[in-house]
């Protein structure tokens, strides 16, 4: 059943329907509210959507890097099963 959850990023706050635990929501907020804070300190811009926009791409950067670590992470574990089976095979075979 969704209820609102009250957060407040950049200084805006915000009723957010959601089924997600409280504390959840309000952690996804407070990430999202550090990274417009971070773009705001690199950027002179005081337009708040290209504020935003930066923070936006700096989330999707590190989304992309950690989607690309847990695809290495993956294929290296299924080396090592498939090298772990080889080396189960052949010792079953002796």
């Amino acid at each position: 059943m969704k209820r609102s959850v009250s957060v407040q990023i950049a200084g805006v706050r915000y009723a957010l329907k959601t089924d997600e635990d409280d504390r959840f929501v309000k952690a996804v907020a407070a990430f999202v509210d550090a990274k417009i804070r971070e773009a705001q300190k690199h950027t002179r811009s005081p337009d708040t959507q290209a504020v935003a926009v930066l923070a936006a791409l700096q989330i999707a950067e590190q989304l992309f890097e950690e989607r690309r670590q847990a695809g290495e992470l993956r294929r290296k574990i299924r080396e090592k099963s498939q090298s772990l089976l080889d080396s189960i095979n052949r010792e079953a075979r002796l």
